[in-house]
């Protein structure tokens, strides 16, 4: 049964249960210059749009945040012009376009009528999404990991309804879930992780790696997950359309029944609503109710570590899980999903057992090794993973290979950008020698690219070193301990 929308707010809502859940911030949109001879009116029609957006989403958030067990009924009116225009302007200028060929400078040279045009369609339901575009991107395992990219048009509105489907469940979301989430990022997952197994009595973790998650996610599920909130049909029917729409490879359209269709706008937030109801509530209801000691979680996506005092809580838990996600057609990966000894007593339990060191596990880019610092505390170490480092040198020298005669200042500033793009998310303490052999990586393939551009062609160690000193920024550690990060975002 539908419910008329109150006349206090803009928003409609019926009774319906759901859990607590931090704050969100609205979505970041990225700064675009006007473009010539009407960029003053650009700009303020773009900061209108921002602002209303900005107002109107912040209402959505306070009705979430006051109403935890209602439904919200009358949301599409908020998918107006002015969000598409904003949601059209947070894109990427340079991505990959889909199966209408549509590019971004394309549409927006009449970007005002195609708005319009399009705000209408949805308006009246006469939107129809296209299938997406298979592509494939090559993992460190040398296999290829399957994307769906979507039409341009398709984007705008996935991003739009994405927007506004979070500042609802934003407010249910829990705090150990940082996937994709506004205000969260990969380092404060590691920052949770590494504080929360140095703080408590953390002496097991149990790595899991759920199957395939994108390609085997339950669409039913999904749209029964998203009406615990959400009861406006037509929003709901916007995402069937995008969960229907199929993927188009080698000119034949397949239409799945499962699966979110990893690489479009939408499914970010649709695998975090998905594993919020099938693991996020059922994990902190199990560590409430069976843990017998300490307990901690992070879960990054589909990526999910746990740690346990007790190995016979792991083990229960361990057990538990993989029924759980079976009864939502999800499966635990038998070879990646595996628990280890880990924590501050490691290290000497390994030695009564006549092992040399404890296991360390990957997470996020880095492998987490027990370690003790100079005092002789029990520290975590992230090392930079290797195999994501060795296929991030290929990728150089195959670019260096195709750079060959282009001028050296040229290259030496693209290399710069490169390495310093990789510091910045590697630039962690415990991490300063993997930094090195990265840049010293670096250093060796340009000098092989330098030596063979002609028969003749010779530079010295020497001159190399004072080529990379130029150009390539040394090794510095740009990120805090994680203990002082997480202190400043989570003061208690």
């Amino acid at each position: 049964m539908m419910h008329e929308p109150e006349k206090s707010d803009s928003v409609g809502v019926a009774v319906k249960p759901t859990n607590k859940a931090e704050r969100s911030a609205a979505e970041p949109v990225e700064p675009r210059t006007g473009t010539k001879g009407n960029a003053g009116q650009q700009s303020t029609r773009r900061a209108q749009d921002r602002e209303s957006v900005s107002q109107a989403l912040e209402r959505v958030r306070q009705a979430a945040r006051q109403r935890k067990k209602e439904q919200f009924t009358s949301l599409l009116h908020h998918v107006d012009p002015a969000m598409l225009r904003t949601a059209f302007y947070a894109m990427k200028r340079d991505a990959a376009p889909g199966v209408d060929g549509m590019t971004w400078e394309t549409y927006e040279r009449d970007l005002d009528r195609q708005i319009e045009a399009l705000h209408a369609r949805v308006k009246s339901g006469a939107y129809r999404a296209l299938p997406s575009r298979r592509s494939y991107i090559p993992k460190e395992d040398g296999s290829k990991r399957p994307l769906a990219v979507a039409a341009l048009e398709d984007k705008i509105v996935q991003r739009a309804v994405a927007a506004l489907l979070s500042a609802i469940h934003e407010e249910d979301f829990l705090g150990f879930s940082y996937g994709f989430r506004p205000k969260r990022s990969q380092h404060d997952a590691l920052d949770a992780l590494i504080v929360g197994i140095s703080s408590q009595k953390v002496n097991y973790i149990l790595d899991a790696d759920i199957r395939s998650f994108f390609t085997e996610v339950s669409q039913s599920w999904v749209i029964r997950f998203l009406k615990h909130r959400v009861g406006d049909t037509r929003i709901l029917r916007l995402v069937q359309k995008w969960l229907r729409a199929g993927v188009l490879e080698d000119g034949i359209v397949t239409i799945e029944e499962k699966g979110t269709g990893q690489g479009s706008v939408i499914s970010p937030l649709l695998a975090n609503v998905y594993l919020h109801y099938v693991f996020d509530l059922w994990a902190e209801r199990w560590r409430r109710r069976e843990a017998t000691g300490d307990m901690i979680m992070v879960r990054y996506a589909d990526d999910i570590v746990v740690g346990f005092q007790h190995e016979r809580d792991a083990r229960r838990f361990w057990g538990a899980m993989h029924d759980r996600l079976r009864e939502f057609s999800l499966s635990l990966h038998p070879d990646k999903t595996r628990l280890i000894e880990f924590g501050r007593f490691a290290a000497q339990n390994c030695k009564k057992r006549g092992r040399a060191k404890p296991e360390t596990f990957k997470f996020l880019g880095f492998v987490l090794i027990c370690d003790k610092s100079r005092r002789g505390d029990f520290r975590i170490r992230r090392k930079s993973r290797r195999d994501r480092m060795g296929a991030k040198l290929r990728e150089i020298k195959e670019e260096l290979r195709q750079r060959t005669n282009r001028p050296i200042p040229e290259t030496g500033k693209w290399l710069a950008q490169v390495v310093a793009g990789y510091f910045a998310y590697h630039a962690v303490p415990t991490n300063g020698l993997a930094l090195s052999a990265f840049r010293y990586h670096v250093k060796h393939l340009w000098h092989r690219q330098l030596c063979r551009r002609s028969q003749r062609a010779r530079v010295l160690w020497t001159q190399m070193t004072k080529l990379v000193d130029e150009f390539l920024p040394k090794p510095l550690i740009l990120h805090p301990w994680p203990s002082v990060r997480f202190a400043v975002k989570h003061p208690r």
